[in-house]
Formats: C-alpha cells, sequence, structure tokens
C-alpha cells in the first residue's frame, strides 16, 4: 500500500522512539522505518536549535561556482597538462562536468522537494536509504570539508608566500583561519555575502582569463609568437601517452586525466544542497541555482581548460615547478610565453581570493553536516545547539578547529604528514557522489510506488537513466583512481595507501554501526516516508514562483539572470 500517511498514525512533528533509529521490532527483524519530523528536522528530533533562511539568490548561484573553481582550475590544471598533453586535459573536464551535472541535478530534485530547515545529504541518505550509510557518509563528508578548510589555509599562504613577504607562514595561516571563523560565526547572511563577492572576482578573473587566451591564441601577443591556433596540438602533441604506448597510452592519458579532474569538483553540487535549508523562496532559488551551474561551469572549465592547452606548450617545465602558486599557473605561463609582464600579480590575488572563497565555502558545508548528524543522533548533541542567528556555532568551531592541521605545513616533516591528510580526503569525494546517487535512485523509486512523481517541484532531464550511467562511471574511477601505481616501475605504498585506504575506513564506520545498531540493509521501498514535511514545505514555498522579483527594465533583466 502506497505510504501517503503516516504508518501508524503518530504526530508527525515527534517522531517515535520506540527503536534504536526508530525501527520497530517485529519477530526480531527491523522492519518500520523512522518517521521524520516535519517543518525541520530540529523540530522532528526535539533535539538543537534551528538555523535560519538569510541566503537569497545570488548567493546561492555563487556558492556552488565559487566553491567548484579553485586552485584546481588557476593551477592545478597545469599538472595535468604536462603529464597528458592538451586534448586530454580538455576532455577529461568536459566529462567530468557531465559527471557534475547528474549529481547536482540528484540533490536539486530531493531537496527542492523537502527544503527542510536542518536538512543535509546524511538526512536524506537515513530518511531513504539507511541510517548506517548516512553515518558512514556524514563522517566522510565532514572529514572531507574540514581537511579542505585547512588545505584551502595552507593554499592561501604559499601565494601569499609569491610577494616575498618578510612575513612567517604561520602568520598568514593565522589570518586566513580568523577570517573565515569570523564570517561563519557570525550570521549565515554575512556568509553569503562574502561568498558572495570573493566568488565575483574569481569570475571577472577566469572572464579576462578566457578572453586574453583567445587574444594570444589568434595572434594578438605583444612579441613575435604569431598567431598560435593549434601550434602546440602539433608539436609537442595532443597526447601524451601515459604509461602504454599507441592507442592504449592515449586512453590512458584521458582516464588519468579524468581521475584528476574529478578532484577540482569534488564537493562543488553539495553546496546548493546544503543550503537550501537556509535559503529564502527554495523551491524557486534552487532550481534556478541548480540549472544554471553546469552552463556557467561549462563557460569557465570548459574555455578554460581549452585556452590552457593552445597557449602553453605541454613540454614547458614551469608546468611542473610544484610552487602552488601564481608561478606554475598555466594561464601566467601563457601570458608570459606572450610578453606580457604584470598580470601574474594580478593572476596571483585571484587565486588567493579564490582560496579564501573555497576555504569560507567548506567551512560552512562542514559545520552543517556536523549540525545536521547532531540532530539525527549520528554526532554529539551539543553540535546541534544554534546561535539566536540561527548559526550552529558549536559545529563551525569543531570544524573550523580541524582546519588547524594547516599549521603542520610550517615544518617540512609536517607537511608531509598534511599531505597525506588531503590525499585520503580526496577520494572521499567519488564515494559521497556514489551514495548521493544511490539516494536519489531510492527516493525516485519511493515516488513512483507512491505515484507522487507529479508532486516533485522540479524535476531534471534523463532521469533515473542518467544516474545509472554516471553511478557506473563514478564506481569505476574510484576502484581506478591509482590504477598507475600497479604498474610495477611505479608501485609506492604510500601512494597505494592514499589512493585507496578511505574506501576500508568507509566500510568499517558503515559494517560498525550496522553491526552495533543492526539496522538492516536497505529500508523497503514501501516503507520510505516521502510524506511528512512536504505538507508544510508546500504551505512555506506556495509563493515561491508567483513572488518571483519583475524585471522592470533590460538591466535588471541582466541582473536578474546573473543572480
Amino acid at each position: 500500500m502506497p505510504n501517503h500517511h503516516i504508518v501508524d498514525g503518530r504526530d508527525p512533528e515527534k517522531g517515535h522512539t520506540a527503536a534504536p533509529y526508530g525501527y520497530e521490532k517485529e519477530g526480531g527483524v527491523h522492519e518500520e522505518p523512522f518517521v521524520h519530523g516535519a517543518a525541520t528536522v530540529a523540530e522532528a528530533s526535539g533535539q538543537g536549535g534551528e538555523t535560519h533562511r538569510g541566503l537569497k539568490s545570488r548567493h546561492i548561484q555563487f556558492l556552488a561556482l565559487g566553491g567548484a573553481i579553485g586552485t584546481g582550475l588557476f593551477i592545478g590544471s597545469g599538472a595535468i597538462l604536462a603529464l597528458v598533453g592538451p586534448a586530454p586535459l580538455f576532455m577529461a573536464y568536459l566529462s567530468m562536468m557531465i559527471v557534475v551535472w547528474n549529481v547536482m541535478n540528484n540533490l536539486a530534485e530531493i531537496v527542492t522537494y523537502l527544503p527542510m530547515k536542518g536538512i543535509t545529504i546524511p538526512y536524506f541518505i537515513k530518511r531513504f536509504v539507511d541510517p548506517s550509510l548516512a553515518f558512514a557518509t556524514g563522517w566522510n563528508y565532514w572529514y572531507a570539508y574540514a581537511v579542505l578548510v585547512a588545505a584551502e589555509a595552507t593554499a592561501g599562504a604559499i601565494l601569499l608566500e609569491y610577494w616575498e613577504t618578510p612575513v612567517h607562514k604561520a602568520v598568514w595561516i593565522t589570518i586566513f583561519l580568523l577570517v573565515i571563523l569570523v564570517l561563519n560565526i557570525v550570521a549565515v547572511e554575512v556568509f553569503g555575502e562574502a561568498e558572495f563577492w570573493f566568488a565575483s572576482i574569481k569570475f571577472i578573473t577566469i572572464m579576462g582569463l578566457v578572453i586574453l587566451g583567445f587574444v594570444i591564441m589568434l595572434g594578438g601577443s605583444p612579441n613575435d609568437q604569431g598567431r598560435l591556433g593549434f601550434r602546440y596540438w602539433n608539436n609537442p602533441g595532443a597526447f601524451t601517452p601515459f604509461i602504454a604506448s599507441g592507442n592504449s597510452g592515449r586512453f590512458l592519458a584521458f582516464w588519468t586525466a579524468f581521475v584528476r579532474a574529478g578532484f577540482a569538483f569534488i564537493t562543488s553540487p553539495e553546496l546548493i544542497a546544503l543550503s537550501a535549508g537556509e535559503t529564502i523562496a527554495p523551491r524557486r532559488n534552487i532550481p534556478k541555482a541548480a540549472g544554471r551551474f553546469v552552463y556557467r561551469l561549462a563557460i569557465f572549465y570548459g574555455f578554460g581548460s581549452f585556452i590552457i592547452g593552445v597557449i602553453v606548450p605541454s613540454d614547458d617545465p614551469r608546468l611542473l615547478s610544484g610552487k602552488g602558486n601564481a608561478s606554475a599557473s598555466p594561464f601566467v605561463i601563457g601570458i608570459q610565453r606572450a610578453g606580457i609582464v604584470g598580470l601574474n600579480h594580478v593572476v596571483n590575488a585571484a587565486v588567493l581570493t579564490s582560496a579564501w572563497s573555497a576555504g569560507n565555502a567548506f567551512l560552512f558545508s562542514g559545520s552543517r553536516v556536523l549540525y545536521g548528524m547532531a540532530l539525527n543522533g549520528e554526532a554529539p548533541k551539543f553540535f546541534g545547539k544554534t546561535s539566536k542567528k540561527g548559526v550552529p556555532y558549536f559545529a563551525v568551531l569543531a570544524t573550523w578547529g580541524f582546519g588547524l592541521l594547516a599549521y603542520l605545513n610550517v615544518s617540512n616533516s609536517g607537511a608531509r604528514v598534511f599531505q597525506w591528510f588531503s590525499n585520503i580526503s580526496t577520494i572521499s569525494g567519488f564515494i559521497a557522489w556514489i551514495v548521493v546517487m544511490i539516494t536519489y535512485i531510492r527516493f525516485r523509486k519511493a515516488m513512483v510506488y507512491n505515484n507522487m512523481l507529479s508532486e516533485l517541484p522540479y524535476r531534471t532531464r534523463f532521469q533515473p537513466y542518467a544516474t545509472y550511467v554516471v553511478l557506473g562511471v563514478v564506481s569505476l574511477l574510484t576502484i581506478t583512481n591509482g590504477f598507475h601505481i600497479f604498474v610495477p616501475s611505479r608501485w609506492s605504498v604510500s601512494d597505494f595507501l592514499a589512493a585507496y585506504i578511505t574506501l576500508p575506513i568507509f566500510l568499517v564506520l558503515y559494517v560498525g554501526h550496522k553491526i552495533w545498531f543492526r539496522t538492516p540493509f536497505a529500508i523497503k521501498i514501501e516503507h520510505i516516508d516521502v510524506m511528512t514535511g512536504k505538507k508544510e514545505m508546500d504551505e512555506l514555498c506556495k509563493n515561491d514562483i508567483s513572488g518571483a522579483p519583475v524585471p522592470k527594465n533590460i538591466f535588471e533583466r541582466v541582473w536578474f539572470w546573473i543572480a
């Protein structure tokens, strides 16, 4: 029988606690799922404070793009270019954008349907799949975000050292961390406004660099380079075969670029989903942000990766400098090869704001994941407390505190330890995407079972077929992310552990929780609750679409399209 109503008639705002995780026992077997609360997650769990809706349309749209466009495009893309050549770099970013587009669509459909205060991705995993999987995924997400905060603080210090200031690296790390703490601890409106301006600087910089790149490509260099066209695709070549030769080497070059490109996008689609509960008019603004996300990403990463490959040859030794600042940026190298001086400082400043923006977004996301787990009983209760402004301050402080690992980079031995933390966290993103897609498939099956697919306020194309295909691709990426280390000449124990140790850690969390709480493999489709919270969200969002601002002139029309 379709689960259109609460199965046992209990108050939907209270849930029930008859058994661990809300499962009733029948004959010693867990059968009945937890009935989640209605209007907010905090209200449902009976613990913790509530967040506030303070994020506007422009905040949401720039938040996800700000998290996606970071040092990976400005600097990290150069390492991929040097390793495999321009064609695999370009194809890898385009391929990864399809993956990100699908994950974004999955999350947007779910959170637009239930944009409740306090929602997190682990909340939906617990509601639609299994509490044990939610527990493992929640801590996996939090660890990844917390380490990324430290990584961005380290990147900021390295970027500032480009100007050879007499200030010690530890001072820059301290300033970086204190700024993002203030932006996150005051109010969500302050965070959103800061992220909007940080991201705006990045977007303007990227657009300027892409336009300049096309000018250089078409012969606009002040020196005697002439018209570049696809010169570097012919010599040294479009492909640099990886490990093997011939077509096999070219395919492996694409695949290793595909894996590495994924790390530039990791955790970025989740930013919109994690902010849905704090968004004004969520059923208008979340679809708007999600729908435009991939197109804007295509402009920045698509054109950006293409331009890099045409203005810089893959055998330029500066790509392998490993300095992590503007001197290793393929954009700067291309500009310097064209005889243009001074712009390297502009790019370094833009990358610095990029690191600050990403660190700001990762602290927000990590704190919301921890806050949500506290409400669901997956983390200590005090992490669910909020300030008068609706900020989960204990969760913010805990996530920020983990960022103090950035100080390991002050010493050489500590830097090696920190690199381990960073490497271990990178594969966490692929694991998280796999779980997100499984959750979406379960959610959609439950909606079909209840004859409610037409009730979804936001539906995307090619579903659920696109999700099945992308799920297979990301699973393969996860399994093969360290394929190169199995070549005898490339074997390294440390590289092997960095590539794969996250998988057993995740499994230990998942299996350990399942054994301890004796949860079933998965909630049955007929028991998945797709109703609780719907009535309240329908009421809250009834004017989201009709209440959209109407542009009065061409300038407002352009602005509303941008933000």
